[in-house]
């Protein structure tokens, strides 16, 4: 069996990477490096460049390397991007994954895992979601990804292959070894802007909105650990592999944390007090979005190992430390 990790030159496919090799699985990475590194993937992997969305190249891709699974990552995933530039979404997200699809379908390829995202479910009040929680995307970013949902249940009720969708809450934190972490200088993570900010990378910071319902105002979000995150990848993997139907869940710790409690998170980790302006809201941010993670527990016996605000925030200070060390 051999697993093709789409987007695996970047932050959350690297780790996918590493959790496979590690397993002593054979991994073939498909990247275009245009927001990816390839020096961020394992040496154990090997990196076939080029466009997801390309089914003649992709085609070739499944062939030659004799893919048995695809782990979809690839796209683009910044909120308010995808506001002032939905057409970049609509292609880079739901076309590029159509023909993806397409060509897992016309190569064989028996499962389908798909990085999803919780903005799918929209402005949903404070109270955590669930797999059920009526779907209402408020941005681009989030319809073009439910678009993908929707193709993938479509083509396996008419196609023998399964799927596996995670909708990822905010996903943070850095390889535990050290190995991966975000990468991208501007990144709009939270996280790693506090601590870009933290190590004197950026000026300043900002708060975007500060009068939401919520108990300090700003927004509140279910930060989960990137490794854990890869876990229930894996997991939900083996169970396709062994039979499974074809699923959606949630991916979250339960436990959500305000913009200002991680941002003194930052400062306590960093030992810098940086400097914070409070702004506007942004286009297409709820107030809210945490999950309960029960059903990915139950269904998969996923059991978080870095659920602990700190230690996310120390793994991503080590990695911007790294960053800074290896661009020297």
């Amino acid at each position: 069996m051999t697993v093709l990790v789409t987007g695996g030159a970047g932050y959350i496919g690297s780790h996918m990477v590493l959790r496979l090799a590690d397993a002593g699985e054979k991994v073939v990475v498909l990247d275009n490096l245009v927001t990816g590194f390839d020096w961020a993937i394992d040496h154990r992997a090997e990196l076939v460049e080029g466009n997801a969305g390309d089914m003649d190249f992709v085609g070739k891709v499944i062939a030659e390397h004799a893919i048995t699974e695809i782990v979809h990552f690839a796209g683009s995933i910044v909120v308010p991007e995808s506001v002032e530039n939905p057409l970049k979404y609509y292609a880079n997200n739901t076309a590029t994954s159509r023909n993806l699809i397409e060509a897992a379908v016309k190569g064989g390829v028996k499962h389908f895992v798909f990085s999803s995202t919780a903005a799918v479910y929209g402005m949903t009040g404070l109270a955590p979601v669930i797999e059920e929680t009526p779907l209402n995307p408020m941005s681009p970013y989030g319809r073009s990804k439910l678009m993908t949902e929707w193709m993938l249940a479509d083509v396996a009720a008419a196609h023998p292959i399964t799927y596996g969708v995670l909708r990822y809450f905010n996903v943070a934190g850095a390889d535990p070894a050290g190995r991966s972490g975000q990468s991208t200088p501007m990144a709009t993570h939270l996280i790693k802007v506090a601590c870009q900010t933290a190590l004197g990378q950026r000026d300043k910071m900002a708060i975007f909105g500060t009068d939401y319902e919520t108990p300090d105002g700003t927004g509140v979000r279910d930060y989960i650990h990137v490794t854990d995150l890869i876990e229930a990848h894996a997991l939900l993997l083996e169970r396709l592999r062994a039979g499974g139907d074809s699923t959606t869940l949630n991916c979250a710790y339960g436990r959500g944390y305000s913009v200002r409690e991680v941002i003194d998170t930052v400062k306590a980790v960093s030992g810098v007090d940086f400097p914070v302006e409070e702004g506007p809201r942004r286009p297409g941010d709820p107030a809210s979005i945490t999950a309960t993670g029960e059903r990915v527990r139950k269904l998969l016996g996923w059991t978080p190992r870095h659920d602990d605000l700190n230690e996310i925030v120390k793994t991503a200070f080590d990695w911007e430390q790294h960053l800074i060390r290896r661009n020297r």
